[in-house]
């Protein structure tokens, strides 16, 4: 029998956007890390388009391949891809989105806690 679900989806959508944001950190920061290797081409770890479609899709999706989401109802199948992108390393751009990457991960953090201090909350009988 299933308990009470103190972790809604949208809880699960925050702890795996945490998640994918911290990934996305260490790919910038390897990019910054490695601005002047020789041949070495900027990285991007991708996640925001397979999380708009799990989410706008209720996540009971139907999967029919094997680089289609997660049919468990979890989000646990989307772990981001890492893309290679052409060019040079161009260290001013790698610290803007290393800094929006930032912004987005404490922004999903503060949004978790919140959640869970409503919780707190309601389980401390409104005191």
């Amino acid at each position: 029998m299933a308990g009470p679900v103190f972790f809604d989806t949208s809880m699960q959508m925050l702890r795996k956007v945490i998640e994918l944001r911290q990934k996305s950190q260490q790919v910038i920061a390897s990019n910054i890390a490695n601005a002047d290797t020789p041949g070495y081409q900027p990285r991007r770890l991708e996640f925001e388009k397979s999380l708009a479609r799990a989410v706008s899709g209720g996540m009971n999706q139907k999967a029919t391949r094997p680089e289609h989401l997660s049919t468990d109802g979890t989000l646990t199948g989307i772990t981001g891809e890492v893309v290679t992108e052409k060019g040079a390393v161009n260290v001013d751009q790698e610290m803007i989105k290393l800094s929006e990457n930032q912004i987005l991960y404490e922004a999903a953090v503060q949004m978790l806690n919140k959640k869970l201090a409503l919780l707190k909350y309601v389980t401390q009988d409104g005191r």
